[in-house]
């Protein structure tokens, strides 16, 4: 072999060489190009999800302050309601003894007429009265028990013999427990 075609030769060989090199270095800027481009997309990924996370946190704290403000509006007037329970109880028995007291039906009907009166106001605002009779099942969730007495019968045990107190609901929420004798 001649000198030239050695020459010629290696000039190929390194042409060859950097045509490897050039097209190896494409296919990295290729390779470099899609991953970057994954790891855009992996970003975009969890940017979503961190978006969707945070849009249903808000969603359910709409949903929840919206319950509590509802919640609130129907329990607002607790604190008053409270505080005339004794009042209802003073009219039960004033009209109660007033009966008796024949001489004074004008006084009765007077009485009669604002207990009913306050009643219907009260009962507008949702106070509701828990209806409770005697021989009903004692149940510690809804009832409150004061004492318990020897049943005068086998089928009142564990039962209500007597309620000393009503008890009253405003909408669902009891306010004041009726206190209640059972059957031991």
């Amino acid at each position: 072999m001649s000198k030239k075609e050695t020459t010629s030769d290696i000039e190929n060989e390194q042409l060859d060489d950097v045509q490897n090199e050039t097209v190896e270095v494409e296919e990295q800027e290729v390779v470099e190009e899609q991953t970057a481009e994954e790891k855009l997309q992996d970003e975009l990924e969890q940017e979503k999800n961190k978006f969707l996370r945070l849009f249903a946190e808000f969603e359910n704290y709409k949903k929840r302050t919206s319950r509590e403000r509802i919640e609130l509006f129907s329990t607002a007037s607790e604190g008053v309601m409270k505080t005339l329970l004794p009042v209802l109880d003073d009219f039960e028995r004033a009209l109660t003894h007033i009966e008796d007291d024949k001489e004074a039906e004008e006084l009765r009907k007077g009485v009669l007429l604002i207990y009913q009166k306050l009643v219907k106001t009260l009962e507008q605002k949702g106070l509701a009265a828990i209806a409770i009779e005697k021989g009903d099942v004692f149940n510690a969730d809804i009832h409150e028990a004061i004492t318990q007495i020897p049943a005068p019968s086998d089928d009142l045990k564990g039962k209500i013999i007597d309620v000393v107190e009503k008890g009253y609901k405003l909408g669902e929420k009891i306010i004041r427990f009726p206190k209640v004798v059972i059957g031991q």
